[in-house]
């Protein structure tokens, strides 16, 4: 069994433990594989195993004895999927591993905005506490956010985790969600139309995958439906953002803040708008990024490949 790992970078030193996988079979480790030599690097390969790379159906063309790709993460956007199910690839990812981390890494990003520490803490330690405390307080926009509303697209896993914290703080939590009312705890109203979510939110938390009906689904338009005073919080993929749309948004005062841990492009491209911006926060994609969550990321990357060989595929999408 020849098993190819195109970009094994992303599996940062110490974050994957390699030993499991490589009794599997012959490892063929690249740090980063560029879109045009995955071909040639897979070209015998059996197993696959990507985290950032993208796989076409001209890739699978060129690897005629590819059985499996093993998606070292959760989303499924870098792989042709039909042209995997047809040629009778199997096509498995990690589900749930980062569910707590990224619900987390959502919450803290709107903290920060509605309760902006790290600058008050800098101005502690400039004096100021000292020398003008009431230009603090003036200067400091504080958001409580119980009694406030946090829509939600995408009801998975962590988009749910996301309601039921946001709940422990008072929220009310709307949802656009497929799921029917009676899937829904009870804190969550579900709404119908992405116009009313949108209208509505205090807060609104993409939590659903990139595709075709979702790319853009933050539109220009959909943004100035939005209030003033709003907040925007994105830790599912960049392409759900018309990012021009956004920066003009935030830098015109229709939007009050934006918290993001993935861009349209990554890493970031110098010329971005929303670097420029003092009211968009940004992380590197950091939201899956705790010791909990590496350790299921392992442990399910080699159950993955264990199941497969056993002829008993798990995770399979």
């Amino acid at each position: 069994m020849k098993i190819v790992i195109a970009d094994s970078y992303a599996a940062l030193p110490g974050d994957l433990d390699w030993s499991g996988i490589e009794t599997l079979g012959e490892c063929i480790f690249y740090d980063r594989t560029h879109p045009p030599e995955l071909a040639a690097r897979a070209a015998d390969a059996e197993v696959l195993l990507i985290n950032k790379t993208p796989v076409t159906d001209a890739d699978m063309e060129q690897m005629p004895r590819l059985r499996c790709i093993g998606l070292m993460i959760t989303g499924l956007n870098l792989i042709d999927m039909e042209a995997a199910h047809r040629r009778g690839i199997t096509v498995t990812n990690v589900p749930h591993y980062s569910t707590e981390a990224v619900a987390q890494m959502t919450i803290a990003h709107l903290l920060h905005i509605a309760m902006p520490i790290a600058p008050l803490s800098q101005q502690v330690k400039e004096g100021l506490w000292h020398d003008d405390y009431a230009r603090i307080a003036r200067n400091t926009h504080q958001i409580e956010l119980y009694g406030l509303t946090l829509s939600i697209v995408g009801l998975g896993a962590i988009g749910s985790r996301v309601a039921a914290i946001a709940h422990g703080f008072g929220m009310k939590v709307l949802a656009y969600t497929s799921k029917s009312e009676t899937e829904l705890p009870f804190y969550i109203e579900k709404t119908d139309s992405l116009e009313e979510l949108f209208s509505r939110a205090d807060v609104l938390s993409l939590h659903c995958p990139l595709t075709q009906e979702t790319t853009g689904i933050v539109s220009a338009e959909r943004l100035a439906m939005m209030k003033p005073s709003a907040i925007l919080l994105n830790m599912s993929r960049g392409g759900l953002i018309d990012e021009v749309a956004l920066a003009s948004a935030l830098s015109k005062g229709r939007l009050y803040a934006a918290g993001l841990d993935v861009l349209s492009q990554e890493p970031v491209r110098p010329d971005n708008p929303l670097l420029a911006l003092s009211n968009c926060h940004l992380t590197p994609h950091m939201g899956w990024n705790t010791a909990a969550a590496k350790r299921r990321l392992t442990q399910t990357v080699m159950d993955n490949l264990r199941a497969f060989l056993s002829g008993h595929p798990i995770n399979v999408v």
